[in-house]
This record gives structure tokens, sequence and C-alpha cells, in this order.
């Protein structure tokens, strides 16, 4: 910067410094200039390396209660416990009191009735009581000389088809036969007529007629059937009202050695007509008729008499009005009043 200065000087004094002497020793190096002005802003460096970790803060304020969680799984159950001690032995008791029991049964239960009306059209139910299905009036079934009764009171006598033979025979050789010659169905009839000297019927439209249709019917009444044993019917017992009233029906056979009967205290013993023959047979060839070696089974009335226990013993009834007079005992069906 010295040098500088002089050649300056030089210049503003007119000297020309070409033609001036040689350059002199270097001078002594001059001092520090005034700092310059503050640079531009340099371009951002990398990313320095994690530092460590810092110490804990301190403990926030407490959150807001959250909401309930879910109802967690039920636990294991637990062991058995042991059995506890006895307890002591507790203090004697007032002398109780004898009372006749204030029960009385409630009509909470369901019952099942099942009525016949002997001819084609379908009877209704008893009062108070719905229909559950319609159908046909079974008896009982013969199969290989064995037979199987219905209970006239229940639903399994009333069959909603119509089948001749509505079972088969089967083996255990994986075999089913339906309609085997010796098998045998026997129904309700219709007091269409009895006519045991003509073919029997094998056209369904002709067989339909002599079928009695019948109603299973539910309602909360207990039903039961008396018999008098008279020519008139009996009263029914107190707290029950009568359904209906009828004839004393006890069983059947048929022309082999099977039969079928009915409970007496069913309402299936209580027919509402008497017809002569009652039931209609019909075999696996697929034929029905009627047979005069079907029997019928009625209880008999027992007169009042000096020996009531012995009357009608080997008396034959020959006519309908002997019989219905003489001979057959009266039933009714009585149900149980709702309480």
């Amino acid at each position: 910067s010295r040098i500088f200065s002089r050649i300056r000087r030089w210049k503003s004094s007119g000297i020309n410094a070409e033609y001036g002497g040689a350059p002199g020793a270097d001078g002594q190096p001059g001092t520090d200039g005034i700092p310059g002005n503050d640079g531009a802003k340099g371009e951002t460096g990398p990313k320095g390396e994690r530092g460590a970790p810092g110490m804990d803060g301190s403990n926030g304020a407490k959150g807001v209660k959250g909401a309930p969680g879910q109802k967690g799984l039920a636990g294991i159950k637990g062991q058995k416990g042991e059995k506890g001690i006895s307890g002591e032995k507790g203090d004697k008791g007032n002398d109780g009191k004898c009372n006749i029991d204030d029960y009385s049964p409630c009509n909470c239960d369901t019952h099942v009735v099942t009525r016949h009306s002997q001819s084609v059209d379908t009877p209704d139910c008893p009062a108070e009581f719905t229909s559950l299905w319609s159908g046909y009036s079974l008896v009982f079934f013969e199969g290989n000389g064995y037979g199987l009764s219905q209970d006239l009171g229940d639903a399994g006598s009333c069959l909603e088809d119509f089948q001749l033979l509505p079972f088969m025979q089967c083996s255990a050789s994986d075999v089913c036969r339906h309609g085997v010659r010796t098998d045998k169905s026997f129904w309700l009839g219709t007091n269409q007529g009895a006519d045991f000297a003509s073919k029997p019927m094998n056209n369904i439209d002709e067989i339909l007629p002599h079928i009695s249709r019948c109603r299973v019917c539910m309602g909360t009444k207990y039903i039961i059937a008396r018999h008098s044993f008279k020519a008139t019917a009996p009263a029914c017992p107190a707290d029950f009202s009568e359904i209906w009233t009828g004839y004393s029906y006890v069983m059947v056979t048929s022309s082999s050695t099977s039969g079928g009967g009915q409970d007496l205290s069913s309402a299936g013993s209580c027919l509402e007509n008497f017809f002569l023959p009652t039931f209609i047979e019909c075999l696996g060839r697929g034929t029905c008729s009627y047979y005069i070696n079907n029997l019928d089974y009625w209880l008999a009335q027992n007169q009042e008499t000096n020996q009531p226990g012995m009357w009608g013993m080997g008396n034959v009834y020959s006519g309908l009005n002997d019989i219905l007079n003489q001979g057959v005992s009266r039933c009714v069906v009585c149900a149980r009043n709702s309480l």
C-alpha cells in the first residue's frame, strides 16, 4: 500500500516513473486493513449426527378420564371349595296347623282330542278348542296276522291322507313291500249300508263315501269319557261340562285273531253314532269291503233288576231298536271347566 501511495505521488508531481532509478527493496508488510463486509449466507450444510438423549422432563398434568372399557370375558370357573363345617342346630319351630290345601288346578296344559263324524262331513271341534288338522278315521292295522289299534280319542286315529294300505312291510335284506296281500287296514264307516254279498270295492271314488272323516283339536280343557251302562247317557262329574253323548265302544276284531280296543276313559270310546257294521276293511290287494266275520264290541246295559249284575246274560238282541233300548250302553264326553 505504501508503494502504491508513492507511485501516486510521483504521478501527481510530474515525475515520469518510467525513467526513474532501479526499484528499491520490498517494504515491510502494511498493517491489517479494515474488516470487510459480511459475506452472503452460505448453503445449508449436511444433517449432523443424532445427539445423545436428553434428560427426562418433569411429569405432565393429569389427563382427562377415558371412557369405560368393554366388559371382559367371563373368568374360568373356580374349583369347588372344601365342605364347610356343619352349622349349629336351630331352635325348635312353632307347632304347625293342619289345614285343607287351598290348591286348585289351573287350565295351563294343552290337551288334544279327536272327534269322528262317522260321515263324509268333517266334524267341528268342541267349544274353546282349535283345529290342528282333519282327515280320515283309522281304527287299526293288521300286518302278518298282528294288529295295532289306534285310540279313537287320540291324534293317531285321524290320518290326513287316505290310502287303502298306509304302511309297507320291510325286511332285514333292505327290501320293503307296499301292498302285501295279507296286510289290512280298518276304518270307521259312514252308515252307507253293508252288502255282504256284493263284490269288494276297488275304485277310490266308490270307497271314499264309506270312510268316516275326523278332526284333531287342541285346547286347555281336560277331556274324559263316562259310561252309564244304561239306555241314557250319564251326567258329567262336578266341574265338567258335556261335549257330546254317544254309545260305549270297546273294541273290534278282524277275521283273523287280531283286533284292537279303546281306553274307556278316552273320548274315542264314546262314538256319537251307533252303526253296524262300525268299520270297513281294506286289503293289500287294493279292495275294501264289509265282512260278516269282523266283529264290534260295545259296553252292555246293566238293567235294574233283582240281580242287576246278571242282566242280559245269554240274551240275543235282534234288530236295531232292541239293541239301542236294551243292549248298548250310553256315554258322555266331558271337558273340565275353565277356572
